[in-house]
């Protein structure tokens, strides 16, 4: 099997020497992604739930352009620079994940690119 890059316009571009994700057979490995608008260049707010809502948003975006989708997602990583917006982030992460919720990780790390409070890294399925 042969790697695919994914790129979409429709989601942040990198900023460094990395692909938004990657696809192999039927799975997509997708880059980690912050609450950049990607029309704006620009960080959505300050406040986690709207960075979370983007996030997601990002990360759909990548995965249709993979040919999946949130709904076949399977481990999801969560970075997140204060535990104490846990509540606020699982609130946005949960509307987003209504069905079977995939297998999570979320850790506490010490900053984010461009100032970001919430950054998710995903590994889905390719129906």
């Amino acid at each position: 099997m042969q790697q695919e890059a994914v790129k979409t316009a429709e989601a942040p571009q990198p900023i460094g020497p990395y692909n938004q994700a990657v696809k192999l057979g039927q799975f997509v490995f997708c880059s980690g992604t912050v609450g950049v608008d990607p029309a704006a260049g620009k960080m959505v707010s300050e406040e986690v739930q709207a960075q979370t809502r983007q996030v997601l948003l990002n990360l759909g975006a990548v995965l249709g352009a993979a040919g999946s989708s949130l709904g076949q997602v399977l481990k999801t990583t969560v970075f997140l620079t204060d535990m104490a917006d846990f509540a606020a982030m699982n609130g946005v992460y949960a509307e987003f994940f209504n069905g079977t919720a995939p297998a999570r990780s979320t850790v506490q790390v010490v900053k984010l690119p461009g100032g970001a409070k919430v950054e998710i890294e995903a590994i889905a399925f390719i129906p």
